[in-house]
This record gives structure tokens, sequence and C-alpha cells, in this order.
């Protein structure tokens, strides 16, 4: 039978027989595992508790924690039991964002981790009139835990609510990370969510019992529905953070894992860990790690190699590539990537090296995926987001704007679509249009359809209709493209590009410290500090040959007429009580950056 509700899913797995290693997290050195057998038993006894703290179906209940954990999943499915409206936040937004978000949602009760998390909702709760309870999943002084919640005295009704659960209730309410402005409450049942897992679970090459990790924040929709998939699935669930994958003790060696979804930045510092390491060789083993790597350029999805060029590719995949591979662990058959665009020198090269990339595109209001690269019918094309989901229909929209040709902003329409903003009407009204007599939900991302393997169109995203840059001249330039190709360069960690209301485009770029200190060594450039080396005219005269070669490929108007170098990398998170420069999605917050660096970007126009 077909899962309708969210918590079906692992109800499921009863048909299949029960999971013993389902959700797992490390204690120290150890991994300690749920099974789905003891994670159905236990969300069963919260929500039995959350009905003694008085949470009734419709009611919020608050989730922030730093890493994945599976105490979030038996919250999550908790929650979901009595009817109840799951509102996950991030762990990295301040006190000021969690009273906005909590009193707008009306949370009643919030679970937090470990850190700072219960100083910050408790400083935001004398603020937040709904707010009565905050529940601990560590054991804090006297602080109410999670366990201590849990009572088997309801278990008859928490039955009953989970039995009257339909399908297009309400599941959740995720708060958008917006660049700008308060976030916004995205409202998503049951079934868009369902919708979503179901178009995806055939795309994933993972098998029942196959190992996967998952680190990206549970809280954002992406890894949430990938949760979801495996679930359906019945892999092994390994929740880790970011700090603990890499090395030879690293959670990517010891676990194995066969498959993970990822933002392209983890994967720019893995490839700049890789150069870095070839560059550091000397005699036969440089040459022979560049010469591998440059078999990668001219890599593409269902590109077959005879004679010779076959040859040399089992060579280097034998000498280089596989060493990657066992860094990743050695089992990685694709690593899926969404949430902002992946270069495409770094699709080509792990892809190349025998790591699928698969670039996908969604937002939180589509519960998220629109469009994937596939794996398993060589439906991929490097440089594009993939195909339209089955249950999906995207359109490109070109009444209101002057945009290229072929280009317009993307539309979508199915069953994965939010049902609107939480108490923001006009907001709702303003994302969506009608168009022959159907609903379209407005991404405000522009781009086109392009031919690509077996027949299909592949979606392109050109840029994000509201950071069109528009000259003083009155032409229009699209960042995006422009920065990612930026960021190809091995030197080059960020960037963004400038120009609104100005003569010429000029970009910020931020160096990769490490990759440019292995740099000056190898051109006998003193190295000082990066305050000071990015004033060095041999340092400043190598970015200018990575712009020189960018520029390129674009038109005269959207060339880099002039950079400023900037010796602070720019984070998610800040301790020094500044707002961050990237979302907690690792998106540029454009207006932020503009404001910090207003000084360096005048000079650039005087």
């Amino acid at each position: 039978m077909k899962p309708t509700r969210l918590f079906d899913y692992i109800a499921k797995q009863f048909d299949d027989g029960a999971i013993q290693k389902f959700v797992g997290s490390r204690d120290g050195d150890v991994w300690k595992f749920y099974g789905t057998a003891e994670v159905i038993e236990l969300s069963r006894k919260l929500a039995s508790g959350l009905l003694d703290l008085g949470i009734n179906p419709g009611d919020k209940v608050g989730l922030v924690v730093y890493k994945n954990r599976p105490e979030w999943v038996i919250a999550d499915l908790a929650i979901q039991y009595i009817g109840a409206i799951g509102v996950p936040m991030y762990p990295t937004i301040s006190s000021r964002e969690y009273e906005y978000i909590m009193n707008e949602a009306e949370v009643k009760v919030c679970f937090v981790g470990i850190g700072d998390l219960y100083d910050k909702v408790s400083a935001a709760q004398s603020k937040v009139e709904s707010l009565k309870e905050i529940i601990c999943f560590d054991k804090q002084g006297g602080r109410t835990l999670w366990t201590d919640v849990m009572n088997d005295k309801n278990l008859e009704k928490v039955e009953k609510l989970s039995q009257e659960v339909k399908s297009d209730d309400l599941a959740t309410i995720i708060y958008t990370s917006g660049t700008t402005g308060n976030p916004k409450g995205v409202m998503l049942t049951h079934s868009n969510i369902i919708s979503n897992v179901e178009s995806c679970c055939e795309l994933l090459p993972v098998k029942r019992g196959e190992r996967v990790l998952s680190f990206l924040p549970l809280c954002h929709i992406f890894e949430r529905a990938v949760l979801y998939v495996y679930t359906s699935i019945g892999t092994e669930i390994y929740f880790t953070g970011t700090d603990n994958l890499g090395g030879e003790t690293g959670d990517l060696v010891s676990v194995k894992p066969f498959y993970f979804t990822t933002v392209p930045r983890l994967l720019e510092k893995v490839y700049e860990k890789i150069y870095n390491k070839g560059l550091a060789l000397t005699g036969v083993k440089k040459k022979l790690f560049f010469w591998a790597l440059s078999l990668t350029d001219d890599f593409e999805h269902g590109k077959n190699f005879t004679g010779l060029d076959a040859i040399k590719r089992k060579i280097a995949d034998k000498l280089i590539f596989s060493k990657w591979r066992a860094a990743l662990g050695g089992n990685v058959k694709a690593i899926a990537t969404g949430a902002a665009a992946c270069p495409a020198k770094i699709a080509r090269v792990f892809s190349a090296a025998g790591v699928t990339i698969t670039e996908g595109y969604g937002l939180t209001e589509t519960s998220p995926v629109l469009t994937l690269n596939h794996y398993y019918d060589g439906s991929n094309k490097i440089g594009t987001v993939g195909v339209s989901l089955d249950i999906c229909d995207i359109i490109i929209d070109r009444s209101e704007g002057d945009y290229n040709e072929g280009e317009g902003e993307i539309l979508a329409a199915g069953p994965n679509i939010m049902q609107g903003y939480y108490k923001q009407p006009e907001q709702t009204a303003a994302v969506f249009k009608e168009l022959n007599g159907k609903t379209y939900f407005r991404t405000g991302d522009i781009g086109t359809f392009v031919d690509g393997p077996n027949g299909k169109k592949y979606l392109k995203i050109t840029d994000r209709k509201k950071e069109l840059l528009k000259t003083s001249g009155g032409k229009y330039v699209a960042p995006a493209p422009i920065e990612s190709l930026l960021k190809e360069d091995f030197l080059i960690e960020q960037a963004m590009v400038v120009g609104d209301q100005k003569k010429f485009v000029s970009a910020l770029l931020v160096p990769s410290l490490d990759a440019l200190k292995v740099w000056c060594e190898g051109h006998h450039v003193p190295w000082t500090s990066l305050d000071d080396i990015i004033h060095n005219e041999t340092v400043i005269s190598r970015f200018q040959h990575a712009i020189d070669k960018v520029n390129t490929n674009f038109s005269h108007i959207e060339q880099i007429k002039k950079f400023a170098l900037i010796s602070s990398t720019w984070e998610a998170t800040r301790n020094d009580g500044k707002e961050s420069e990237l979302t907690p999605t690792m998106k540029l917050k454009r207006r932020v950056i503009l404001q910090k660096y207003a000084e360096e970007i005048d000079k650039l126009y005087s």
C-alpha cells in the first residue's frame, strides 16, 4: 500500500522486515544505532508525552540541533503522529530570529540539542508568549530531558490521532533563510513532500541495507526529503557533521558510504585539498597527477573513449583516481548536490574520477526537487540541473522581462508545490501566476531548456531574477555564471560580482588560503600574512590572469574590468555579533557583502 503520510514510510519497513540499523550517530568512538521498531516505539511514547504537555493536532513544535541525530527523527515522527506541525529551525540564527519565527508560528514546545541552543531559545522565550516548554536532547543540568517527557499513558489516543491525519494536512512549516527581510514560513503538507519522495526514490543509486551519510541540516527540506527517501528504500543512515568527514579517521573512510548529499561548497573544498596535494608533489609524481587531472577536461556523461584514450584513462584511474575514491570511503557511487550552482569543472572532475555528481534543482516551496540529473539511465548533462521530475510541469516565462533568447523565469506546477507562506497572504499571492488555466509557482530563477542525452530537455539555471545587475548604461548582467567560472580557479575560494548602477562590472575575490600559500612558495613570493600578500604585485598579477581567462567567456558588458582581493572568508555563522555573509544554505547575502565592503567597492569605481 502506498504511503499517504510521512510516518507511513517507517511503518512500511515492517512489511519488508524491520531494520536493525535504521538511524545512528557517534557516541564518542562508537556508533549508536536505533532500529525501526525502536524508533516507532520511542516516537509514540514521546507523542504521548507531548499530549500531556497540551500539544494538540495543528499545534506547532520547534526542532533545532547543530548536528543531525536519531533523536531528531524520533521527535519529528512524534509530532506527526498526533497531527501537530513541526517547525525546524537553523541552529545558527540569532535569538531575535528565533523570537520572530516562534511568535509567528505560535510554537508551544521546542526541542533543542547541545551547545548554546537552549540559551538562545530560552533568551527568546520571554518574548514568545506561546512557548511553554524547552526540551533538551542531552542532559543539561536540571533542564527537561526528552526521555523524561515520554510515557505510555496515551498510546491509544496517539494511535487514534495518527489514523485521523490526512495526506493534505500540514506536516511542517519551514522558514526560508532569505537573503533579505524576515524569513517566510513555507507550508508543506504530507502529500506535498510524499509526491516528491516517490518521484525521487527510483533515481537514487542506493539499495536496502546500503550505508548513506547524512550531514546536511535536517531543518532544510533538501536533506529532510532525502531522509524520507532513505527511509522508504531501507538504507542504514549514519548521521554526522562536516567537521568529522575527511581524514584517515573521518566518517567517509570509517563508514564507507554508498551515497550522500552535499552542497557544492564542500565539493569545492575537497577538490582544493586534492589540487593542493598535487601541487606539493615533485618530479614524476607531480607530472603524473596533473596529467591525470587534464584527462578530466573533456569528460561528458555517456562519452565513450576508445583506443589510446581509453588506455590513458585506465592508467589514470589505477594510479590517481582510485586514491581519490578511497579517500571518500571507496564505495561512493554518486553524490547529489543542490542548494547552489555546482561549478561544471567540479562536477566533471569527480564524475571522471568515478564518483558521479548528480546536480538537481528545487526550492523549499517545491518540497524541494523540481529537476534532477539521473544516475541509472545516463540522463545526466554537466552544466545543467537535470530533467524535470515526472510530477512537475516546468515552463519558461518570458513575458515579464528583457531576457536573452530562450531564457525566462522558471515557473513550476505540480503536487509538490507549497500551500503558501504562513500568515503571509500577500507574499503568497505574489509568487503564484495563472497561465492557460493552471496555477504556476514563480521560482524567481531565470533559466532555459537545452538539449541533452537521451533526447531529453535539460534545465539550465542562468541567474536569480532579483540578483540581475543593471549597469548605469542600462545593460543587464547575470552574476551567477561569472561567479561560478571564477571559482573554478583553484586560487579563488569565493567570488561576488558587483556593478549595479555602475559603469562597468567588477568582482570581490576571496583567495583560497592554503592554495595561495603553496602557489607563493612555488613562485618564490615570501609569505607573511594574507592581509599583506593580497597587495603583492605578483599575486595580484596571478589573479588578473584568472580574470582575463574568465572574461573570454562573456560579452564586453559582462567582462570584469576591476577586482578587489578580500582577506576574510565569508561565513554562514559569525561569533562577533555581526550579520553573516552567507545564508545557512551557503548562498551569498549580497546586501550584507555590499554593505561590508562598500569602501573597497567605492575604490574600484573612484
